[in-house]
């Protein structure tokens, strides 16, 4: 790897992180068509991704420094030193226990599968192309039936849950963590930036435990000669990813999802033609 390729993947981990689009997928075909994966080794990718993650990490705690703030205090006050019962909650203090919630099915997922989610299969493209798509299609089904007139404070504790299980789906390479939870907002009712709003406040818990665990994993793995691409690829992404949050807000407080469901149907099936045609294996 040389400094632009560092530059370039981070770059491409912050721009689809946040987007419902697969920062995943995006990545590993980026370092498929780089030569940068290792056959033999295919851990050292997914830790090189769980380590820029932080970038991106990086981009939610700074956009949502108060909104953090606010939940990190409101719930410690109210559930340790007034004991408040949850009805009598502030929104904040019930947002933190909506994070937790929602952070819960990852976890047991996660840790369960994590042989087969570190493993070759998940760098596969046919993997990522088929879930690029499916996960499109389910996307469109969400924007024609969903009514888009719930706000952040009228979340339930099983809205959490139901998005927090298709945050699960995210370990599905090519799924997308925004995505995977934005749609499952978009089906509740939310309104499509209150969904995403709260997709980037769930994603905090799962993409710290998940990058400071697989950075401890890579220690093994890391060419400290050469970690400065580390340290610039994981920069780029939290640059990018934070210009990228403050777009997708925006856009969707005026337009659909229809855009990043033609983008994922279509970026699916060309990785299937390139793959098909042996221009890249799969």
């Amino acid at each position: 790897m040389n400094i632009f390729e560092a530059i370039l993947l981070g770059i491409i981990q912050g721009l689809t992180e946040f987007l419902p689009i697969s920062s995943t997928g995006h990545v590993t075909l980026t370092g498929k068509l780089l030569n940068l994966i290792s056959v033999d080794n295919p851990e050292r990718w997914t830790s090189f991704i769980a380590v820029i993650q932080l970038g991106t990490l990086l981009a939610v705690l700074i956009y949502f420094w108060n909104d953090l703030c606010n939940v990190l205090i409101n719930f410690m006050k109210e559930n340790f030193r007034e004991r408040k019962s949850f009805r009598s909650q502030s929104f904040y203090s019930r947002l933190g226990w909506f994070i937790i919630i929602g952070t819960l099915p990852v976890v047991f997922v996660g840790i369960g599968f994590k042989d087969i989610i570190e493993g070759s299969i998940t760098k596969n493209l046919y993997i990522i192309s088929w879930s690029l798509i499916i996960l499109g299609i389910v996307l469109a089904g969400a924007e024609k039936i969903g009514k888009f007139n719930r706000e952040l404070n009228e979340l339930k504790w099983y809205d959490a849950l139901i998005i927090g299980i298709a945050q699960t789906l995210a370990l599905i390479p090519g799924s997308s963590r925004s995505g995977t939870t934005i749609t499952a907002g978009l089906f509740l009712g939310l309104k499509r930036e209150t969904a995403a709003r709260f997709s980037f406040l769930l994603s905090v818990p799962a993409v710290l435990a998940s990058g400071l665990f697989e950075f401890y994993q890579a220690i093994n793995y890391i060419d400290f000669n050469n970690v400065i691409y580390l340290i610039v690829a994981t920069a780029a992404a939290a640059i990018s990813g934070y210009w990228t949050i403050e777009f997708l807000l925006r856009f969707l407080k005026r337009n659909t999802t229809y855009l990043f469901v033609v983008y994922r149907i279509s970026i699916g099936v060309l990785i299937l033609v390139l793959v098909g045609y042996g221009l890249i294996s799969p």
